[in-house]
Formats: C-alpha cells, sequence, structure tokens
C-alpha cells in the first residue's frame, strides 16, 4: 500500500487451528481442580440465527496460569480470557484484526465494565501489513457542548462523581470508524458474543469481584449499578453470574442499526434521558456532533526501533519518546542495566511528567513547540545532563509548573492477524465504574472523563496551578496516559504493546519496552518483572508489592530497593500496578520469508501474545 495508500485511508471512511503453549509459574492445585483454561469450545459459537452457548468459557477462566501463547497465524491478547478468545474467532473466520478489535471490545465492556464500555472512549492505532505507517484513530471522549471551565467551581466532587462528570462517550463511533476501514466480517457478527454474555450472565472474575467489593459504597448508592452489580442487594463476587440485560438490548440495536443507534437514535435518546435525569447536561445534539478524529500515526525512531503510537491528547507516545530519548543519550544499552539503569530510568521519568502537563487537545491548544521538544533527541539530551547518579532531587527541582492530572484505569488488548496487521487499543470509563451511574434503561455505564481536565480552582497539596492547556472547553478532548503502541524494526513489526491503570501506564508500558526490545528479556518475563513508578508529586519511588489474583507475588528485589535509597530516593510499597500486554513477533525465526500481503513485502516470524498475570488474562492463538 506504502505512503499513497496510508493517505487513502486516511480519507476513507475457518479451519482447525493449532496451539502452542508454553505454560509459565504452574499452579499445582488450580490445574488439579480448574478445567485449563483457555481451551475453548469453539464449536459451541453460531452466528446468525443459530444460538451460542458458553459452556465453560463463560467459567473459571481467570483462574489460569498460562499467560503466554505462540502462534504462527495470529494472536489477541487482553485482560480478560473469554475477550481474547472471542477476538479469535474473529480471526478465524476469516476477520481483519480491526474486526477481532471491535469483538474484543465490545466483550471487555460487559465482562469488564469498572474499566471500560460503550459508555466510554479509547485510543487504537492499526498498523496495517500493507502500509509503511499507521493510523492513529481517536474515540476520546469530548466535553459536551455545554460546558465550561468553571462549571465545577461551586461543586469540585461533580467532576468526578455523578452524570455530571461525563463526557460524550466515543468508542462506539470509533469502532464503527476503525470497521468502516478495515472491517471484513459483517458489523453485526462482531457484537453476537458480546450481546449473548450481557443477556444471559457471564461469570464474575476474580479481578473484577475484587472491584466490586473495593466499589461496594459507589455500587449500592446508585440504582442502576445496584440492579446489576447487587441483585436483591448482595454484593456480587468472584464466580457469580452476573446479567446486563438491558445493555445486551442496547449492544442488539447497535449490532442491527449501526452507530446511528447511540448517536442519533433509540440508544441515544434513552441515555441522555437517564443522563439529564440523574443531573447530566449531555444532549442529544452532543451525541450527533461527536467526531472521530483519525490521523497518521505518531512516529518515533530510538534505538533502532520505530514507535508509532497516538498523538495527543495522549501524552503517551511523546511521553514515551522523551523518556527513550534521555536513556538514548547515555550511549550504550549496558547503560540502562542493573540497579543504576532503574535510577536513570525514574529520574527520566521524573522529567517527562514535568513536561507533559504543557500537552493539551492540538485542536484547542498550540502545543507544537511541547511536542517538539518531547520528540526531540538533542532536548533529551539536555535533559539528560541534568541527571546524576548519585542522587536524585526534590519535584522543584525538574522544573515542574503545574500540578499533575491524575487520571485513572482502564483496559487494553494488542492483536495481530495472520497477514500480520495489527491493532493496540487501549479503553476506557475513566475511574472504576466511571462516575458510579449506571444508565438504566441502557445498561450503559456512564464514564467520568470529565475528571482528565484541569479546572482553575484544582490546586495540588503544594499549591501548584492547574494547567491551562488542559481547562475544559466545549468539544474539547482531556490530556490522556494511555500509550498503545506498534512496534517496527526495518520496518517489519516486532511488537504490540499497551497497558491499563491511569498515570501509571506510561511507566509500566516504558519498562516492558526495556526489559524486551532493548534487554532482551524474554517476552514473559518482560511482563511479569517487578516495576517502579513515580508520578513526580508526591515524590515518591512506588515499587511493586502485591500478590495478584493467581496467587503468585510480585515485589521489587531487595538490591534494587536499597539502591534506590542510596540515591536518596523514598520508597513506598504499592499493593497495586499498570497491566500490560504485548505481543512480539520474532523475525529471526520466520516462516514464508518475504510473503507478499497486497503487493507489500511482510515477514510471517513467530508470535508471542502475554496477557498480564496481574489481572488473570489470557491470550489466545491460532
Amino acid at each position: 500500500m506504502g505512503q499513497e495508500g496510508l493517505e487513502a485511508l486516511l480519507l476513507a471512511t475457518d479451519g482447525n487451528c493449532r496451539r502452542r503453549r508454553r505454560w509459565s509459574k504452574p499452579l499445582l492445585l488450580i490445574l488439579l481442580f480448574t478445567p485449563i483454561a483457555c481451551l475453548v469450545l469453539r464449536e459451541n459459537f453460531y452466528f446468525g440465527e443459530e444460538k451460542f452457548d458458553y459452556p465453560d468459557l463463560n467459567g473459571r477462566l481467570q483462574t489460569s496460569s498460562s499467560y503466554i501463547v505462540e502462534s504462527q497465524q495470529a494472536v489477541v491478547a487482553a485482560d480478560d480470557s473469554r475477550c481474547s478468545e472471542i477476538g479469535l474467532i474473529m480471526l478465524e473466520k476469516g476477520g481483519h484484526a480491526v474486526d477481532a478489535s471491535v469483538a474484543t471490545a465490545l466483550c471487555l465492556g460487559v465482562v469488564s465494565p469498572m474499566s471500560s464500555g460503550i459508555g466510554g472512549g479509547a485510543f487504537m492505532v492499526v498498523r496495517p501489513s500493507s502500509a509503511s505507517g499507521a493510523l492513529a484513530i481517536d474515540m476520546r471522549e469530548t466535553a459536551p457542548a455545554a460546558a465550561s471551565q468553571n462549571m465545577y467551581e461551586h461543586n469540585a466532587g461533580a467532576k468526578s462523581e455523578g452524570a455530571l462528570s461525563m463526557g460524550v462517550p466515543g468508542e462506539i463511533a470509533g469502532l464503527h470508524a476503525a470497521w468502516l476501514r478495515f472491517g471484513k466480517l459483517p458489523w453485526r457478527t462482531l457484537f453476537e458474543p458480546a450481546i449473548r454474555l450481557a443477556k444471559e450472565g457471564f461469570i464474575v472474575s476474580p479481578y473484577v469481584g475484587g472491584c466490586i467489593t473495593k466499589q461496594a459504597e459507589k455500587i449500592m448508592n446508585d440504582p442502576g449499578l445496584r440492579d446489576v452489580f447487587a441483585p436483591n442487594g448482595k454484593l456480587l463476587k468472584s464466580g457469580d453470574k452476573c446479567y446486563n440485560v438491558e445493555l445486551g438490548n442496547s449492544l442488539h440495536a447497535v449490532a442491527e442499526q449501526g452507530a446511528e443507534a447511540f448517536y442519533n437514535g433509540t440508544v441515544g435518546e434513552r441515555l441522555i434521558q437517564d443522563v439529564r435525569k440523574a443531573g447530566g447536561i449531555l444532549t442529544m445534539e452532543d451525541l450527533r456532533n461527536y467526531e472521530v478524529r483519525v490521523t497518521r500515526a505518531v512516529s518515533v525512531n530510538v534505538m533502532g526501533y520505530e514507535i508509532l503510537g497516538m498523538p495527543p491528547p495522549s501524552s503517551g507516545t511523546v511521553g514515551l519518546s522523551l523518556v527513550l530519548n534521555i536513556l538514548d543519550s547515555y550511549g550504550s544499552i549496558d547503560d540502562l542495566k542493573g540497579p543504576l539503569g532503574l535510577h536513570r530510568m525514574v529520574e527520566a521519568v521524573k522529567h517527562m511528567f514535568a513536561i507533559r502537563m504543557d500537552l493539551g487537545d492540538p485542536d484547542f491548544e498550540n502545543i507544537s513547540k511541547t511536542v517538539s521538544d518531547m520528540l526531540s533527541p538533542s532536548f533529551a539530551k539536555i535533559i539528560q545532563e541534568r541527571i546524576f547518579d548519585n542522587t536524585t532531587f526534590p519535584p522543584e527541582y525538574y522544573m515542574h509548573r503545574w500540578s499533575q492530572l491524575m487520571d485513572h484505569g482502564t483496559s487494553h488488548f494488542c492483536i495481530v492477524d495472520s497477514d500480520r496487521n495489527a491493532v493496540s487499543m487501549t479503553t476506557t470509563v475513566n475511574s472504576q465504574f466511571g462516575g458510579g451511574v449506571l444508565s438504566p434503561s441502557t445498561g450503559i455505564v456512564l464514564n467520568n472523563e470529565m475528571d482528565d481536565f484541569s479546572i482553575p480552582t484544582d490546586l495540588s497539596h503544594d499549591k501548584l496551578p492547574p494547567a491551562p492547556t488542559n481547562f475544559i472547553k466545549p468539544n474539547k478532548r482531556p490530556l490522556s496516559s494511555m500509550t498503545p503502541i506498534v512496534v517496527l524494526k526495518d520496518k517489519q513489526l516486532v511488537g504490540v504493546v499497551g497497558g491499563s491503570g491511569g498515570l501509571d501506564i506510561i511507566p509500566a508500558v516504558l519498562q516492558v519496552f526495556i526489559n524486551h526490545f532493548l534487554l532482551g528479556i524474554e517476552p514473559l518475563a518482560a511482563v511479569d518483572s517487578a516495576r517502579v513508578y513515580h508520578r513526580l508529586i508526591p515524590n515518591v519511588v512506588s515499587y511493586e508489592n502485591w500478590t495478584v489474583v493467581d496467587g503468585e507475588h510480585i515485589e521489587l528485589s531487595e538490591d534494587r530497593k536499597e539502591f534506590l535509597r542510596s540515591r536518596h530516593h523514598q520508597l513506598q510499597a504499592k499493593a497495586g500496578g499498570a497491566i500490560c500486554q504485548l505481543v512480539v513477533q520474532n523475525l529471526s525465526n520466520s516462516v514464508d520469508l518475504g510473503r507478499k500481503v497486497r503487493g507489500h513485502n511482510v515477514v510471517l516470524g513467530e508470535l508471542t501474545a502475554i496477557s498480564d498475570p496481574r489481572k488473570g488474562g489470557c491470550p489466545a492463538a491460532m
């Protein structure tokens, strides 16, 4: 396709499979008492007029200890096993990676509703195998037309809680736009699994069950959430069956009528009625006027790799670029190894967070210099010279001007199909269960994305002013930490990466990238390794120290903790962290070298897909 083909895209609106698995950290008791997860009875899936049946697919999948699969064909890595399998089914039916992405995202919105759903938004990077670049599909929520930068002046809590915190949802519009450009399967086919899971019930995974418990007050205070997640007044727990029939009805309407049902039809009308009744300001006009933003992906060349990702208002790709260019300034991969390399990375991340708050929505703010600086190796070199190997510094040293935006949780998945089309997508409703409101007539969880804007009355604990480039304006998109990326080497696909977890996403994706692509750590270990996080304020290195859903304990090593303390870092244990999915293509073990895919030379190497053990998901492979 080449560059001309990519420009055209910007303007354009079966068989048996063999799976190879490598088992990691097997848990004997789980394997004895639980059916091997991710072995799905795909013969029970039917389309058209035939009925779906979910025997064990909807069962105890989240207890799997298989977080890695290998394939020479296609892979899907989501943070819920059922959604990985559903995405793979679309690929086996001849679908494009984007077809699988639509089905996977819809599944996650049903079974992982605290993190994602059609009431929220997303960023999607699509790298066609037959093109030299990639598309960035921005389906981020926007501020309603009635919104203003002072709207929360007398009610700060309404920025994060309740219907007034809701931005205009973009996920359905974005998925539809991507499908129109790349989809091969019928639109309605992509909805069938999610509809069935919503209407016929899905088993609550251990991770989601924990979130329901943590958000008990939020759930019990809202009639819509309570009806779905606490039927009969009792909170659902892991292993219980959850039904969201109204969400299934909404998905069915969108499946049959297209995105119009949401943005100018009955689903949207019902949603707006519920939002207004709950105190929100969204209107049908807001839905009708929502526009998906499709551009060329940002391209970053660093350390021998090309990274393709989202432009602002995502701060992820440019933030990643700045940190990697700082580390590249040291001159050798050896300078990134060991505890000293970790210290240097933490310092680079602190500088990045100080600068990223100058970003905002480029349709409303002039951020060109900030973006240029964050992509510039020479600018990175200047920063690198301010990093010292023997110490760290207080926040003011990093010349930060604005209070840091603390955005929240998400869900991420990576997909590569048999033609090596690749998708990296991060989806969100912002806080867990969004603003704490579920629309009763549609089953949709309302996002609280307005909380990702800065407002004039926001002051951090050290009295830093809020960032003007991220102030609320009608139709504006708020700043985000989401970091979906595709990685190339010599124009060939070598990786797809992304994460969920709010402000922790950028450091997490960075560490996974460094671990595998720069330090050569095996894919599963690259994801599984204990991570550190820094948010600039408070001036604390948070290190992972927690037991995840399968019983595995993840903790930073004592020697690394001690080294960081010797450099005057304050350390704090963190019983949590971002969740990363990773797909790697091994080009040195390629098959059918030089195969032509629609006229483009594509190397078909072996694919390895990882779902992060921290959440208990499982990838799927043909």
